[in-house]
């Protein structure tokens, strides 16, 4: 054989091998893609928008900004959307490896409005493409939603109770927040095969949890083993009162309970100077009678009040009062000290019952997935949603955030740096940038669980206002002091309110202090008093 004839064959040959190997890998790295949409085409026929009345917003193919890439478009604010896509076979949560990922752009910043995802159980479940909207039967819900106190990335798995066939939908507890930008983020929720659950964003995690682990979920998916039985009821005679008055207890013969708390101080003296004849308000001498006023239909016009200047020249104008002073003698109503009640049984639960409705599971027992949907309500458009993935391994995720997601995000971050600069606040601005994420990650702590609502409040007002930044991240600080404060402390405050809920009577132990409460009214009275006889000024206006 020539050598011409020779080299050809060899070069088919080895491109051949190249060939089978780039097939070979690219048949390998697409068994572990159980489904992935780019929106490169237009959706049209694909997904499927609903036709319920309700939801009118308009989906669009669009590029994300400054990009050639295309997604799918929430086009128009203040709307309701919901659009779905059928999975060619259901996909199977329980078994291996399962990644749920997808992108999301919010253009135009988020303040009130989802930008989730939902998937959806088999049509058999009852429910139609055409028909999609917030009833549509899912198994998991996933991705970030904020409005108001609200601001977290979803996670909740709806699962089946096999006592009792109800579908009982399972919080993520102290889930993370959504970042608070305009650039392009890619959420990621892992399912292992130990029940274990890893929510990352933009690969980095955020939560590990544990499906059957109830400090994760809310309600727990395991139910309580016992429950209080609901047919128990309280005996008529169980005495649930810690302390009581005590009987044997008699008021001092000196107790005068109609003493005044306040009496007129007997050596208070008359300032020199003070005008008994000057009254406290004049007739302004400005005003003049408008143009327009019908005395027969308005009434006799009066000149509106003002201050008498001549009062404020001297010690004091109109008629001379003794000030009031505490009545030494005042003791207010009596009452018996307290005393441990012989009695006392204790706070009254009713008694646990096996919970009918408990069972045991090893794992979830998901539902298939048969479609992914989006289900949203938004006060916002510009949320552009892409790269929808479900895979079989976090390698294949990991993948396509490098390929799809990361080179977008580097523009954009890029893109935002240099606008900075040119606007000469990036010092300013990054520096708030980075106190408002060091706030939201304080906000995802689980042991501020409690107060994440008033700190994610504290954090968007920050962000509407940036000037108050240095004020809000004080705010949070007092807030993380107090809850400090509480847990140091918590232990001696819990008696103090365990001793409030006996439903005694909030009175002191002794005679000598047991008027503070009623003083306390007094003071309130009076203050009432003064403020009613307090002088008003008249109105030169027409009253309708």
């Amino acid at each position: 054989m020539g050598k011409g004839k020779l080299v050809p064959r060899l070069l088919v040959a080895v491109l051949f091998l190249i060939a089978c190997c780039s097939l070979q890998q690219l048949s390998a790295s697409d068994d572990h893609t159980i489904f992935y949409e780019s929106f490169d085409k237009p959706f049209e026929g694909s997904w499927i928008a609903s036709d319920k009345a309700d939801y009118q917003g308009v989906w669009k193919h669009s590029k994300s900004e400054g990009h050639d890439d295309y997604g799918l478009l929430v086009s128009e604010k203040a709307r309701k959307y919901a659009i779905v896509k059928e999975l060619d076979e259901p996909v199977n949560l329980k078994d291996g490896t399962v990644v749920l990922q997808f992108e999301t752009r919010l253009q135009e910043g988020l303040e009130c409005g989802g930008a989730y995802l939902k998937y959806l159980r088999p049509q058999e479940a009852g429910w139609k493409p055409k028909e999609f909207d917030n009833e549509s039967p899912y198994t998991i819900m996933f991705g970030p939603d904020k409005c108001g106190a609200t601001n977290k990335v979803h996670f909740i798995f709806k699962h089946k109770n096999p006592k009792t066939g109800a579908y009982v939908e399972h919080h993520l507890k102290y889930p993370a927040s959504v970042p608070s930008d305009k650039l392009s983020h890619v959420y990621t929720a892992i399912f292992k095969p130990d029940n274990e659950l890893r929510i990352l964003i933009d690969g980095e995690e955020k939560k590990n949890a544990n499906f059957l682990s109830a400090e994760d979920f809310e309600p727990p998916l395991i139910p309580a083993k016992t429950i209080p039985d609901p047919d128990d009821k309280k005996p008529e005679d169980w005495d649930e009162r810690a302390k009581i008055p005590d009987p044997s207890a008699v008021k001092p013969d000196d107790w005068d309970e109609d003493a005044p708390m306040e009496i007129e101080d007997e050596e208070a003296v008359k300032p020199e100077g003070w005008l008994d004849d000057e009254p406290e308000e004049i007739d302004d001498p400005e005003a003049t009678k408008p143009e327009d006023w019908d005395d027969e239909e308005d009434g006799e016009w009066e000149a509106p009040k003002i201050d008498n200047p001549k009062c404020e020249t001297g010690p004091g104008c109109g008629e001379w009062k003794r000030p009031m002073k505490r009545n030494p003698a005042y003791k207010g109503k009596w009452n018996a000290p307290l005393i441990d009640n012989p009695n006392y049984k204790g706070i009254w639960k009713p008694q646990e019952i096996p919970n009918p409705d408990y069972f045991e599971l090893e794992k979830p027992d998901f539902e298939p997935v048969a479609a992914i949907g989006i289900e949203i309500w938004t006060m916002q458009d510009g949320i552009l949603f892409d790269n929808i993935l479900i895979a079989k391994d976090e390698k294949t995720a990991e993948s396509y955030r490098e390929t799809t997601w990361k080179p977008k995000f580097e523009v954009e971050k890029e893109k935002q740096k240099a606008e900075d600069l040119a606007t000469g606040s990036d010092g300013l601005v990054g520096f708030q940038k980075n106190v408002f994420d060091v706030l939201y990650k304080i906000a995802d702590i689980p042991v501020l669980g409690a107060y994440k609502v008033k700190i994610l409040d504290l954090i968007e007002k920050g962000e509407k206002q940036p000037n108050l930044t240095i004020g809000i991240l004080v705010s949070v600080v007092l807030v993380i002091f107090t809850i400090l404060f509480k847990v140091i402390f918590g232990g001696k405050k819990n008696a103090r309110v365990e001793k409030k809920n006996t439903g005694v009577a909030e009175t002191s132990n002794s005679q000598g202090s047991s008027g503070e409460k009623e003083e306390e009214e007094e003071e309130e009275k009076e203050k009432e008093k003064e403020d009613t006889a307090a002088p008003r000024r008249r109105s030169a206006r027409r009253e309708n």
